[in-house]
């Protein structure tokens, strides 16, 4: 089984976030970095498959401060040597879809080939709006609401795509989309230079691109979409072979969109799908449980449900949300004790085909002594309990 870590970085504790306008300090910006390069560096000691962060942006209250995931890759990547470095990802509606290719291919060179791809669509208008208004027309689109902003937001997701996969397999890139023409047409340019050592120019103008440099990993570094909820986003990644992550969901609706993978892809049950899930370990299930309502459920009440995330948990037959406790009790989140972690897998795996877990890692939220020691237990306890490597 592979696990990787995934971060929405937060800065300082509950109690900092509550007291307002935690995202302005500076000195909880560089704990937080501090904390993030020993967490990455005992996971890369301890074999966990890879470390990815999420991109938002204005987020003075604290959560989700990772603005530019690919610098902190970077940052993880110097630090280590062999776990994989990671974005979940980038929302490419609101970016350049060269300039990411290009982020990420130097990326891939400067960790030796360590490099993942992760993109999103983007759901928070609030800088989604301001960031893709070059692209005009396209919005931060709600999970689950199907309309105009969320189609124009997926055209924008798609065509950014096909122009980043281009950049990286073809020596010379043109393109002719809604959003993009590359190059402009009538572009002037008759620079000797590109005669003699370089391509794309034609009687002085300017017919394609080189964008360099190309990925290490060929023909591109592995792909992600990170909570892949909807058909049509599953149906998505398994016609282009990028991996889904799953939020946590409804057993029901888990499993229907991993047939619906595998039913698209041609591929076993199981394989391109991965589930994310809260990992806290701790010396008792009372004091795991009493963290994780402080770092998961605090967040999800006060920031994520409001955008709808939690709509997936919905039993699609009764309409009922499960419990805390059972989300707890069916392995919808893996909190507690390492016996009590280990039934909680045993439970999950019976239920879904899982072979990849990303584990929803909250730090500052709870303390960075705390997570060292629950990346070391999951790897040197749960998994061989139940007979799992690395």
């Amino acid at each position: 089984m592979k696990t990787s870590l995934f971060y929405l970085p937060s800065i300082g504790s509950r109690k900092d976030i509550e007291a307002g306008m935690s995202g302005l300090r500076g000195d909880l910006y560089d704990t937080m970095l501090a904390d993030l390069g020993e967490q990455a560096r005992l996971a890369d000691d301890l074999g966990y498959d890879s470390i990815s962060f999420t991109e938002h942006h204005f987020h003075v209250e604290g959560v989700e401060m990772s603005n530019n995931p690919v610098m902190l890759d970077l940052f993880i990547g110097m630090q280590t040597k062999n776990i994989r470095v990671g974005q979940l990802g980038i929302v490419l509606p609101a970016d350049n879809p060269i300039r990411v290719a290009e982020d990420i291919a130097m990326l891939d060179h400067m960790t030796g080939g360590r490099a993942n791809a992760g993109f999103a669509r983007g759901y928070q208008r609030r800088w989604v709006d301001v960031m893709a208004q070059h692209t005009h027309g396209v919005h931060g689109a709600i999970p689950n609401q199907h309309d105009d902003i969320d189609a124009a937001n997926r055209a924008a997701f798609e065509e950014n795509f096909r122009i980043i996969k281009k950049c990286w397999t073809e020596d010379m890139l043109t393109y002719d989309g809604d959003l993009w023409k590359v190059p402009m047409p009538g572009t002037p340019w008759d620079i000797e230079a590109t005669v003699k050592y370089g391509k794309g120019m034609d009687n002085g103008v300017l017919k394609s691109v080189g964008v360099v440099p190309k990925p290490v990993q060929k023909p591109h570094p592995p792909l992600f979409q990170p909570f892949a909820s909807s058909e049509n986003s599953i149906r998505w990644c398994a016609q282009e072979g990028v991996t889904a992550v799953l939020p946590p969901m409804h057993e029901k609706t888990e499993m229907r969109l991993s047939q619906l993978y595998a039913e698209e892809s041609g591929r076993p049950l199981g394989d391109g799908v991965a589930f994310l899930r809260d990992i806290l370990i701790a010396d008792s299930d009372a004091e795991a449980d009493a963290m994780w309502r402080d770092s998961s459920r605090f967040v999800a009440e006060t920031w994520f449900e409001p955008f709808g995330f939690r709509r997936g948990m919905i039993d699609p037959d009764t309409g009922e949300y499960p419990s805390p406790e059972e989300m707890i009790d069916k392995g919808y989140v893996l909190v507690g004790t390492v016996d009590t972690v280990c039934k909680r897998m045993e439970a999950l795996m019976k239920r879904l085909p899982v072979e990849w877990i990303f584990a929803w890692t909250f730090n500052g939220l709870v303390p960075n002594a705390t997570i060292l020691k629950s990346l070391e237990l999951y790897q040197t306890k749960v998994l061989p309990q139940l007979g799992l490597s690395a």
